[in-house]
């Protein structure tokens, strides 16, 4: 199959506040990625059969949405449902359930496949049809999810970070070059287990019942958040720090459930200490858990017990 390559996402700010209309930065992480292939099922391994009926099951949601009256994406359901049936599957290294788009890149890829009248990353995107996208990859991703902001396809799809200013708001944009030499970092912390987005969701929304709740959202989390994504904008790594630990303190007061328990500690020892800053990666609830450190030397030697991976130097 000729199919191109679609890489993981990493969100650094905007969980949860996406879904209420505050900012978000994602960017593209490509140590992870994703193709569709096709092989004889006869020939395939468990883990592309499991893909194969993975997809055949999928396949009948997107023939769903195809067909409806106000359909607002159409696909070309017979070449697809004739490769799904002749072994296609998705070969990929993203991890599952560990908050960096796993699910959004096989959308891409999808898309990218069997969109008709298709929106190409080649012509110019502009606010309405990168508004257009994320629709249809919201509509694409809920069956994964319950419910998607479209955002994880989005990201996987045109490979360049997205600022998130509202919900009716999106724009491609361009982030600081990382500074190979710097002793400040960005970096991944696996929690060896696997996060469900659709049950965080729930508890999130759940709490959004809760007047308080709502407030603190407003005046806390998203004040925070949009100050960190102006900060990392801007190369403005002294403040960011500064408001990370701001964040990962309100992340730790009020999102708990969605902080593995065995992880409470460590996240108030990185606040306590300042050797680094923790917040939730994707959803939370497992998988990585995201980290922000002003001396990536000195947090390797703290969290030693822990796998840590680079994604960004400042």
């Amino acid at each position: 199959m000729n199919s191109t390559f679609f890489y993981s996402k990493i969100l650094l700010f905007g969980e949860y506040g996406i879904i209420k209309d505050s900012k978000g930065l994602a960017i593209p992480y490509n140590s992870y990625n994703g193709t569709l292939k096709k092989i004889s099922i006869k020939e395939q391994n468990k883990q592309q059969q499991d893909s194969n009926k993975s997809l055949q099951i999928y396949f009948e949601y997107l023939k769903r949405i195809s067909q409806e009256e106000k359909a607002i994406v159409h696909f070309d359901i017979e070449r697809m449902e004739k490769d799904i049936e002749e072994g296609m599957y998705f070969d990929s290294s993203i991890p599952q359930g560990y908050g960096v788009g796993s699910s959004g890149a096989l959308v891409a890829a999808i898309y990218d496949t069997y969109s008709i009248d298709k929106i190409e990353t080649s012509q110019h995107l502009t606010r309405d049809l990168l508004l257009k996208l994320k629709e249809i990859f919201s509509l694409m991703e809920s069956f994964f999810h319950g419910k998607s902001s479209g955002l994880d396809p989005l990201n996987s799809y045109l490979s360049i970070p997205i600022l998130i200013n509202s919900a009716n708001l999106i724009e491609t944009t361009g982030i600081p070059s990382p500074f190979e030499q710097g002793k400040g970092a960005v970096f991944l912390l696996d929690s060896g287990m696997i996060g469900e987005t659709a049950p965080m969701v729930e508890i999130f929304m759940e709490k959004m019942k809760n007047e308080g709740f709502r407030k603190m959202l407003k005046t806390q989390f998203a004040k925070y958040t949009d100050a960190c994504i102006d900060n990392f904008l801007q190369g403005n790594f002294k403040s960011l720090i500064g408001n990370v630990k701001k964040l990962s303190r309100v992340v730790l007061n009020h999102f708990k459930p969605m902080i593995p328990q065995q992880f409470h500690t460590l996240w108030q020892q990185g606040i306590d200490s300042g050797d680094y800053y923790l917040k939730l990666c994707g959803s939370g609830g497992g998988g990585y858990i995201l980290g922000f450190t002003p001396d990536y030397q000195r947090a390797k030697e703290v969290l030693k017990d822990h796998k840590l991976e680079l994604v960004y130097r400042f």
